[in-house]
Parts: C-alpha cells; sequence; structure tokens
C-alpha cells in the first residue's frame, strides 16, 4: 500500500526527494501521514482538495476487506497538524 501512494505522491511532488512517508498503527487503522516541502503541498493536495480525496478513495479501493483501515494525511515540513479529511472538506 505504501508504494502505491509513494507513486502517487511523486507523480505531483517535484521535490520527490523531501517526501517522507511515515506510518502509525493504531487499534483498527493504520495512519499514514505523508510530510512534504511547503511547496508542494498545493500540487499534491489539488484544487479543492481533489487529487488528496482521489488518493484517499483509491487507498480504500486497494485495502483489502478483511484488513486494517488506511488513514491518509498530509502535512507540511515542519508544521504541527496534518491536512486532514475534514479540513479539505471545510475548504470547499
Amino acid at each position: 500500500m505504501l508504494e502505491l501512494i509513494q507513486y502517487v505522491v511523486n507523480q505531483f511532488a517535484e521535490k520527490k526527494d523531501e517526501v517522507e512517508i511515515l506510518t502509525e498503527e493504531k487499534d483498527r487503522a493504520i495512519v499514514v501521514t505523508i510530510v512534504l516541502d511547503p511547496s508542494d503541498m498545493g500540487k499534491v493536495i489539488g484544487k479543492q482538495g481533489k487529487i488528496a480525496k482521489a488518493l484517499r478513495t483509491l487507498v480504500r479501493a486497494a485495502t483489502p476487506r478483511d484488513s486494517k483501515k488506511y488513514i491518509v494525511e498530509i502535512q507540511e515540513r515542519g508544521a504541527d497538524a496534518p491536512v486532514t479529511a475534514e479540513d479539505e472538506e471545510s475548504q470547499d
């Protein structure tokens, strides 16, 4: 799954060598945090969050039914709080 996320993010990010993908396992989910350079944030999130929403949909579709749920968060390098799906919907 991480290879899929890395591939999609690298298609949009210009500073591919500065992209970090961190994972954290929780009770029923695996949280994947994508850490990007500030200049790549808009490119990876897309207008009104469309690329990020499409990435989350793709990950959800590729996840087997009996495995843990994947939660994809996008974070700017040096920022404290990641961008979640709720934040993108509030920007609409």
